[in-house]
């Protein structure tokens, strides 16, 4: 894995290199990706689990279901808001890049 992390980075400044943009811009560019990546690789497993929790709650007892579809919804946002944050911080790291 770290092999791949290393050659990722390599690549990725002789890309950037050749057009002028430095290294900083190109290291900003592949850190806002793998955020992202793992923003949202760790978003889906939690509403994943968040989901298969409340279908095992609601077949223990069907008679909670509309309470537990409410939780559920709520903690579904509040996992969609962390990707959120994610994004809007790559975004700043691409465009507004506080490291020039």
């Amino acid at each position: 894995m770290k092999k791949i992390i290393l050659g990722l980075m390599a690549v990725s400044t002789a890309m950037f290199a050749n057009d002028g943009v430095s290294t900083i811009q190109a290291y900003s560019v592949l850190a806002a990706g793998v955020g992202l990546g793992i923003a949202a690789m760790g978003g889906a497993i939690g509403m994943g689990n968040t989901a298969a929790a409340t279908i095992a709650g609601t077949a223990r007892n069907p008679g909670l279901g509309g309470k537990l579809m409410t939780t559920m919804f709520i903690a579904l946002a509040m996992i969609e808001a962390q990707v959120i944050y994610t994004l809007v911080i790559a975004l700043i790291a691409l465009y507004a890049n506080p490291f020039l």
